[in-house]
């Protein structure tokens, strides 16, 4: 007598087949990895540190355009356009495509586009915020907004955080763009959208809703950009909290480079790990390409 499958239970040949996935060795991952179809990407520790670009990028990048590879930059910085972030990688050296970048400010503007068409908004942000807004047509609107939006910038005061703080009580509902309480700048950590937002709940007794990583939501949108189905895809990332985290709630292989945030030792400290760790994105081209490449660019 044989017994019924057990419902969310996967079968014997699944199982197995994800047990022999997990427990291949370094090398045989980054294999894996390299015959992925497209790449996620994170930017700040991964791409380049400041206005430092990082070692092995414009190989990786070469390799991912003469392999035919979709690819996508993704960052929780509300701050920048796409255009911005592309300029900047011009001035690094990185030639690629403004449609190839992705910010939390964009994944924000979707998301309340699914929730309230042609709203009303008062956003706290920079001007990538506020062009990503404008673009899926809202209004800006700071007497009874349907929505407080915060993002990064310079530009917080005191007199913005009680004018959200009283817009939320008025029923406004309370939005970060991401949940990052810090970032690097300038090799120290300065605050972030979520230490902004943290002020705000405390201060209005509501809860805000996050939209970048390691949200799930952000991860969809962007699978969806590069049109591939996620065992297609991987990301790459520097930080467990949000790059891995957020591939592992979209069921995404995650890739971990040590070139920024987290480090080896802090998988110590978390109950979730990457598929892969390496040392940097150049660690995920091809010997072969790399020497083809150095010698390209040696002449």
């Amino acid at each position: 007598m044989t017994s019924s499958p057990v419902p969310g239970l996967r079968p014997d040949a699944e199982l197995a087949q994800v047990i022999a996935h997990a427990n291949r060795s370094d090398n045989e991952k980054i294999e894996y990895i390299r015959a992925k179809e497209a790449f996620i990407i994170d930017m700040d520790g991964v791409i380049y540190h400041g206005n430092t670009l990082l070692p092995g990028v414009k190989e990786f990048v070469q390799w991912m355009k003469d392999t035919k590879k979709k690819f996508l930059f993704l960052t929780n910085n509300s701050a920048p356009t796409p255009r911005e972030l592309q300029q900047k990688l011009a001035r690094l050296g990185i030639h690629v495509d403004e449609s190839h970048f992705y910010t939390s400010a964009i994944c924000t503007a979707k998301f309340l586009s699914t929730q309230k068409p042609g709203g009303s908004v008062y956003a706290i942000g920079e001007p990538g915020l506020h062009y990503a807004l404008y673009s899926q047509g809202f209004d800006m609107n700071e007497v009874n907004p349907d929505f407080v939006v915060v993002g990064e910038g310079s530009g917080l005061n005191y007199e913005k955080m009680a004018r959200a703080v009283k817009l939320i009580s008025a029923g406004a509902k309370l939005i970060g763009t991401n949940p990052d309480v810090n970032a690097v700048a300038e090799h120290c950590l300065v605050p972030a959208c979520g230490a902004f937002v943290s002020a705000i709940e405390l201060a209005s007794g509501k809860k805000a809703f996050f939209c970048g990583k390691p949200t799930s939501l952000m991860m969809r949108y962007a699978q969806r950009i590069l049109g591939c189905s996620r065992d297609a895809v991987c990301m790459v990332g520097d930080r467990l909290d949000t790059d891995v985290l957020g591939g592992i709630y979209a069921e995404i292989d995650t890739v971990l480079v040590l070139s920024g945030v987290s480090k080896r030792e802090d998988l110590a400290n978390v109950a979730y790990a990457p598929y892969v760790v390496v040392d940097g994105v150049g660690s995920l081209v091809p010997p072969s390409s790399s020497s083809v490449m150095q010698a390209a660019n040696e002449s």
